[in-house]
């Protein structure tokens, strides 16, 4: 059995659609994407979606192709909420849950708002962020689901920045693993999942956010317009970049080759 390490956001659930039947072939648990880097480099998974970043921490990982969690343009669940414009900001609270989301903010500082920020690493709490620093990094369904015109306050999508920047996509997290961990059946399996998850998605936001009608809008219109789920060459292109950005920032020391896994 393959140990599975998934993120516990809204936008992981079409990767892992069904696979929690498959009790044949995998285990499945949910967690930030911070916490399923440290289960995957501590062994205690098989398989982690990660965030992207870090592929650079382990060079014998390999990835498993053609999946992932992608967007091109505006992605809506990765964003700084400001309370003054991005160019006059000088401190940024940062949601300790991802280090890509971290990294990507620190890449588009330097190269797009050109600005030096004071990054302080807090609890994803909105408001006691914003009575700390000028801004604040939310990620996932905190950064989707926050209203930022009611708070009053100014949304940057990152997602769309990186593309507005670079006319390339933006590869958010991907399984990864450790060589031969799994194999053309495996990947095969993975592929479906994310195939009939795709398919699915207006029932699994519904589901996501059962009870809330608001949410579920929101929701259903994210997963059908604001996130791919394929690792295509335009994406492979933009993760390349973005990791040479990166390692350019010095966020990353070593950028190691991408390896993936035999379809």
């Amino acid at each position: 059995m393959i140990r599975l390490g998934a993120v516990s956001y809204l936008n992981a659930r079409p990767l892992v659609h069904g696979l929690d039947q498959q009790t044949n072939r995998f285990s499945l648990r949910f967690d930030v994407p911070s916490r399923c880097a440290s289960l995957l480099h501590d062994g205690a998974v098989d398989l982690g979606l990660i965030p992207s970043i870090e592929i650079t921490q382990r060079p014998d990982y390999h990835i498993v192709p053609n999946v992932a969690i992608a967007s091109i343009g505006r992605v809506a669940s990765v964003a700084v909420f400001a309370s003054r414009p991005i160019t006059a900001v000088r401190s940024i609270a940062v949601d300790r849950s991802s280090r890509t989301s971290v990294a990507l903010l620190r890449v588009l500082c330097a190269q797009s708002f050109d600005i030096e920020p004071k990054f302080v690493t807090l609890e994803p709490d909105i408001k006691s962020m914003l009575k700390r620093c000028d801004a604040a990094l939310l990620i996932g369904d905190a950064a989707l689901f926050t209203d930022q015109d009611a708070l009053g306050i100014e949304k940057i999508d990152l997602g769309e920045e990186w593309t507005a920047m670079t006319n390339l996509p933006f590869v958010w997290a991907f399984w990864a693993g450790r060589p031969g961990v799994v194999g053309p059946e495996d990947i095969a399996a993975l592929t479906a999942a994310r195939d009939a998850g795709v398919k699915a998605s207006d029932a699994i936001a519904t589901k996501f956010c059962e009870g809330d009608a608001e949410k579920v809008e929101i929701a259903v219109d994210y997963l059908r317009d604001n996130i791919s789920f394929t690792l295509d060459d335009p994406a492979r292109a933009g993760l390349k970049k973005f990791l040479e950005a990166a390692k350019d920032q010095r966020v990353v020391q070593l950028l190691p080759p991408l390896k993936y896994y035999e379809p």
